[in-house]
């Protein structure tokens, strides 16, 4: 019996949760201070929104070394680093309770640090958090949902960079369009079928060993 893409998705995110957790025990990890939402200004505020069941205080698969990148690339630059607060699993509405915590995030730091700047950050559900937060629909992406709220106008400028890992809207000819299109990397790993349509779901936990590309892009629109 062949298997409907529906079906073939839904054992992928299954398999993908359990993955993860098993990939994170290996992962280097660098000592990342999580910032709570009226944390003290600093230059750079990281905003990660992590994937679906990674661990660690921005992800271990992805936020963190990309967070340890960037503070290696750009060591005279004061950073923190915020995880979007929301369930990160297979509930539905879980991406779109990180699309509200994320632009409730900026707001709060956009009117209390105002020469504070953003770098963006989302890997597998969490991409799917960033797009619906700058405007481009993650609904009907896998693990995706409807916009709840996008980053206001007057903050726009500040995001300097928006880094996508594993990216599900890609999965169905979407892409980062509009304002934020020349500050975005979006990468998928090739075989990676969360983004694209591989068959190798090792290549969706791959994405650490492109940390030092993505600081190297953010640091270049800093």
């Amino acid at each position: 019996m062949r298997l409907s893409r529906p079906t073939v998705r839904s054992r992928l995110v299954a398999k993908l949760t359990v993955l993860a957790c098993v990939a994170s025990g290996a992962a280097a990890t660098a000592a990342v201070t999580a910032a709570p939402a009226s944390a003290a200004c600093t230059d750079i505020d990281v905003v990660v929104a992590r994937g679906t069941g990674e661990p660690g205080t921005l992800g271990w698969i992805v936020g963190d070394p990309v967070y340890a990148a960037l503070k290696n690339k750009i060591a005279f630059k004061s950073f923190m680093g915020y995880p979007v607060n929301y369930p990160a699993d297979l509930s539905i509405g879980s991406a779109s309770k990180g699309n509200t915590d994320l632009v409730n995030h900026i707001k709060s730091q956009a009117a209390s640090c105002p020469n504070q700047k953003f770098v963006l950050v989302g890997y597998s559900q969490g991409a799917n958090v960033v797009d619906n937060s700058i405007g481009v629909s993650s609904d009907g992406a896998l693990v995706g949902g409807p916009i709840t709220a996008t980053i206001p106008a007057s903050a726009e400028p500040r995001v300097a960079a928006v880094l996508l890992f594993g990216n599900p809207i890609r999965a169905i000819g979407r892409k980062v369009t509009g304002a934020y299109a020349g500050r975005t990397l979006d990468t998928c790993a090739t075989g990676d079928p969360i983004c694209g349509n591989g068959i190798d779901i090792t290549a969706h936990l791959s994405y650490g060993n492109d940390a030092a590309q993505a600081a190297a892009f953010a640091a270049g629109k800093l």
